[in-house]
């Protein structure tokens, strides 16, 4: 059966849910990170990018905020495309720890593998697993030359959130040499610990990550720009990842509750992908005890009830333009 929604359906249902939740004060911005305690905690948007390329926004859409985690997803997409899936769920994994982001618990238990790259222990391995390419900033630029694909338009280093988050990474650097000890990292621990961090400080607008999330719907194709970003048989296993451990210990509650498979960040972003329907991103910075927008999952929540849309539901889903 197929369900058809209409670019007016969509686009009520998320100015409808900036509407009810744009007043919401319920959550802090992140504490442990200085630069991330001082952004204004009002700020709110929601973008959807549907397979033609077509912008639906709200609120501060252009605002550029640091993509934290979300970072994860593009990064161990490019794990993927210059390794393959196979060498990435042996050397990293694809299994939810069950615990928080950060959780050095989380790898004792754990030593065969750091479980996903989509937590910390993961994603600095994943770093180290990135292939350089041109100069000596080669995986740098592997980096940020893959997300600036994702995105149809680049990123931008915040300085000062970098500087924040390095002289506060304390926790991560404590990950990187476990990863050492148990032979799960791949490069110097202390350059792949920097590029994490400096990858989690790039800057992004909530448009941008709408834009990213639709590539990864619609199998790798950038709806932007038409270029092919990454092979459509990656597809199921990137969306898979996102569905089992993108919320990290609150992941089963988040997919339950919304239906769609959807990644946050400690910067307040969140993308969700619908896959072959659209790609939707929310971005407020107060987030809940678990480190996610509390905004932006209202919004993506509220959306999805709207449209009565779901993952799991067997009815399949296209958008009339």
């Amino acid at each position: 059966m197929i369900k058809n929604i209409s670019v007016s359906q969509i686009t009520d249902a998320v100015y409808e849910a900036y509407d009810l939740f744009k007043d919401n004060s319920t959550g802090e911005n992140a504490r442990y990170i200085p630069y991330l305690a001082n952004i204004p905690s009002d700020l709110f948007a929601i973008s959807v990018c549907l397979p033609s390329g077509r912008l639906i926004n709200v609120g501060n859409t252009d605002y550029v905020f640091g993509i934290e985690s979300v970072s994860k997803v593009p990064t161990a997409i490019l794990v993927m495309m210059q390794h393959g899936t196979k060498e990435l769920l042996a050397k990293i994994g694809a299994d939810a720890t069950g615990l928080p982001f950060d959780s050095i618990l989380a790898m004792l238990l754990e030593k065969e593998h750091p479980g996903t790259p989509l937590v910390n222990a993961g994603a600095i391995s994943a770093c180290s697993l990135v292939k350089p390419i041109g100069d000596e900033a080669g995986k740098w630029n592997s980096i940020v030359n893959h997300l600036t694909d994702l995105c149809g338009s680049s990123p931008h280093l915040i300085d000062e959130l970098y500087r924040s988050e390095s002289d506060t990474n304390y926790n991560n650097r404590a990950i990187s040499w476990l990863l050492q000890v148990y032979n799960r990292i791949y490069d110097d621990p202390m350059m792949s610990l920097d590029l994490y961090t400096r990858q989690c400080s790039l800057g992004v607008t909530n448009e941008q990550m709408a834009i990213m999330s639709t590539t990864i719907a619609e199998g790798g194709r950038n709806p932007i720009t038409g270029k092919q970003i990454f092979p459509k048989e990656f597809t199921p296993q990137i969306i898979s990842l996102i569905a089992s451990v993108g919320f990290y210990q609150k992941t089963g509650d988040w997919i339950f509750s919304s239906g769609i498979p959807a990644k946050s960040g400690v910067g307040g972003g969140i993308i969700g992908i619908m896959p072959g329907v659209f790609g939707i991103a929310s971005f407020s910075p107060a987030l809940d005890k678990a480190g996610n927008s509390v905004k932006a999952q209202l919004a993506l929540q509220h959306v999805m009830k709207k449209l009565n849309l779901n993952i799991f539901h067997p009815t399949r889903a296209i958008v009339i333009e």
